[in-house]
């Protein structure tokens, strides 16, 4: 039996319509796993769950934190503990949903001490890959061999985060791991990618950012800075905002401003892709909507038992 569904996948797959017709289904309820969701004001190029859908299933750590501050991993951890618990104690399915996979690792995973960041190091480190990224990986092989192994050979991201932390503690990154493992929750999960075609992808998320500045993402950036939201705050570095930032700034063209994030979403989409595939026991959904919620039951069927959920 398992404790939690989680539901991970690039943006604009469809997770968190998929989740509601899963919570739906058996009688679930939803922790969002989403950096920027738990904003408040952020609505619409955060694409949070309706009022409706909200209103179907209820949600979780979704307009929990003030804009003007920073909610962090650890917060998240603490709040979806606390949240799944309670979903448990009322004998539901608690349901993650999101695409932050920081945050899912860090739920499923636990996080550990990590040494102080060191700007220096990740420049070069930065600058080493992009001279060569092989011998940056045959680097991570010699220092941490366990952590090359797991990580993708393409996966930039994962690879120099994990040779920063190697090196600026002194000791591989996966005996930090190791040595966290006490702390960690331990939850027995049941994760669902989606996987779509690449060029059903990109349609959905050229249709998404179309949608969310016809919406009037620029009107609600504006309503945040006039509330004293400031532009280099955390809440502001989600994909959209910060373009809507640089328009309202005199600094671009609301036709720029929409074409940047139509890029910056398809860039988040392939980085999303590349950690998923990198992580073992994924139970991948192919396609959307009714398709990928008959795999999603099919799969839990076959780990609880038809007609039932996590334990």
């Amino acid at each position: 039996m398992i404790d939690l569904v989680v539901i991970v996948g690039p943006t604009a797959a469809g997770k968190t319509e998929l989740g509601v017709e899963l919570a739906g289904r058996v009688g679930g309820e939803i922790v969002s796993a989403d950096a920027f969701a738990v904003y408040r004001g952020l609505d619409i190029g955060t694409a949070k769950p309706s009022a409706e859908a909200r209103a179907r299933v209820p949600h979780h750590l979704v307009d929990v934190a003030d804009p003007r501050e920073t909610y962090s991993a650890g917060a998240f951890m603490r709040d979806a503990a606390a949240a799944i618990a309670g979903i448990r104690s009322r004998g539901r399915t608690p349901i993650v949903v999101g695409g932050t996979m920081f945050y899912v690792r860090s739920l499923l995973h636990g996080l550990f001490p990590e040494p102080a960041k060191d700007p220096a190091l990740r420049g070069y480190l930065r600058a080493a890959w992009a001279r060569e990224p092989a011998p940056v990986r045959r680097w991570l092989e010699v220092l941490d061999p366990a952590a090359a192994e797991r990580i993708a050979g393409g996966d930039r991201q994962r690879i120099l985060r994990a040779l920063e932390v190697t090196i600026g503690a002194g000791r591989p990154m996966t005996e930090l791991w190791r040595e966290a493992a006490s702390e960690r929750p331990g939850y027995r999960s049941l994760v669902m990618g989606i996987a779509l075609p690449a060029s059903t992808l990109r349609a959905r998320i050229e249709k998404r950012v179309a949608a969310i500045f016809a919406a009037g993402l620029l009107d609600e950036v504006w309503g945040l800075l006039d509330a004293g939201v400031a532009a280099d705050a955390h809440a502001m570095k989600a994909i959209g905002y910060r373009e809507c930032c640089e328009v309202l700034l005199g600094r671009m063209t609301a036709d720029e401003a929409q074409e940047r994030t139509i890029i910056a979403t398809r860039q988040l989409a392939k980085r999303q892709m590349t950690w998923l595939r990198g992580e073992k026991g994924t139970a991948w959904l192919h396609g959307a909507g009714g398709a990928a919620l008959g795999q999603a039951i099919a799969h839990l069927e076959a780990c609880c038992g038809a007609g039932t959920g996590p334990a």
